[in-house]
């Protein structure tokens, strides 16, 4: 029989059959025409060989997706042994339609013009701190990194001057290498040129063949205004060189504000606590808070205020990251009970708490009557 005949014909199902019915049609079939009970019938054994071939195929979910789209192409030339030397053209038929259908979901070859894609340089963290002045009004500032660069010897190519790089034999250029073990393709970098597809032989003196060296570079960083802890400032390109001219990483500068003295933050709010004296509780007054702008903001403190209390100062805040505006600065009132009196003062004191009629604290009024409301049974 035919090995070309259509695998769900052969196990006599639908192709929407699911795995369960496929298993069961396979030994239904398999069982008829087993060459112990055809005993020197050809017609059986072949018969029986097809729906074995048939089912060893349908049974595998990755085989079967592929032999729905392909059919019987997918499986041409893919029983072959494999190799190291030749690159991806030693291996055709399937090991390249199993990339197609699954090369995405396993991350894929990344190819350019048959040639592995350059390795690009590493991208490099630099942490820097920043005082919230500086994270208010914003700085330019430079840093000092060691990092790989271009090697200006070679410019790049890792070839010493006068010579070039030449084709990989081992990979054919490619960069990758395939070994294939009967249904599956196993692709790695070729072990000669390391994934480049280029071999040196004859390599720059300064960076010994990699196209880059070690050196200590000094940036420029602007730190905008309204940076936040954790704000992460791009610097393109910065990073390590890649290998023989490729493109280089970028470097993050990651952004720590330290703690201020005064202040709190939370997003471009500012908080700060006032303790004031109870006179000033009472009567009310005012309080002079110097801003991050350079400006003093004056409060104004109601008379009566109770402890806790927020006193907000609108547009006093930190600036919106690359934006326009400003958040507010919000004063949190802490009423503070003397605890040193002169006796002239306590003398004043105790005039104070005679001429108390309980009006003058309403809610410690309330509290007490409650209390003597929950003992008298009330």
């Amino acid at each position: 029989m035919s090995t070309q005949t259509d695998y769900y014909e052969l196990l006599e199902c639908e192709r929407t059959a699911d795995a369960g019915t496929i298993k069961s049609s396979y030994r239904k079939l398999a069982m008829k025409y087993h060459p112990d009970k055809n005993a020197g019938c050809k017609d059986s054994e072949a018969q029986f060989k097809a729906v074995s071939e048939a089912y060893e195929c349908l049974k595998d979910p990755q085989k079967r997706a592929a032999y729905d789209r392909f059919g019987h192409a997918a499986f041409q030339n893919g029983g072959g042994g494999g190799g190291h030397g030749g690159g991806a053209q030693d291996f055709g038929g399937f090991s390249d339609i199993f990339e197609s259908v699954f090369g995405e979901f396993m991350g894929g070859a990344q190819r350019d013009g048959g040639r592995s894609a350059a390795r690009r340089g590493a991208d490099l963290r630099y942490d820097m701190e920043v005082s919230l002045e500086e994270a208010f009004h914003g700085k330019t500032t430079e840093i000092t990194i060691d990092v790989s660069a271009l090697c200006d010897t070679c410019d790049g190519s890792g070839a010493k001057a006068g010579t070039r790089a030449k084709t990989c034999q081992h990979c054919g250029g490619h960069g990758k290498v395939r070994a294939q073990q009967g249904f599956f393709v196993v692709e790695r970098a070729c072990p000669v040129c390391n994934g480049a597809g280029e071999v040196i032989a004859d390599p720059c003196p300064d960076c010994r063949g990699e196209g880059r060296v070690e050196k200590t570079k000094t940036l420029s960083i602007n730190v905008p205004p309204g940076v936040d802890e954790g704000t992460r400032i791009r610097m393109s390109g910065e990073g390590e060189a890649g290998a023989r001219g490729a493109p280089s990483g970028d470097l993050y500068i990651f952004l720590h504000v330290t703690k201020h003295n005064l202040f709190e933050r939370e997003g471009t709010t500012l908080f700060a606590r006032a303790p004031i004296s109870f006179t000033v509780a009472s009567l009310g007054g005012s309080l002079s808070i110097p801003g991050l702008d350079g400006r003093t903001h004056e409060v104004k403190i109601p008379a009566g205020i109770q402890s806790g209390k927020q006193l907000r100062q609108r547009g006093a805040g930190m600036p919106v990251l690359q934006g326009r505006g400003h958040g507010d600065l919000v004063v949190q009132i802490d009423v503070e009970t003397p605890t040193r009196l002169s006796n002239r003062q306590k003398e004043l004191l105790e005039m104070f708490r005679e001429t108390e009629t309980g009006d003058e604290c309403p809610a410690s009024q309330g509290f007490f009557a409650k209390l003597k409301g929950v003992f008298a049974g009330e």
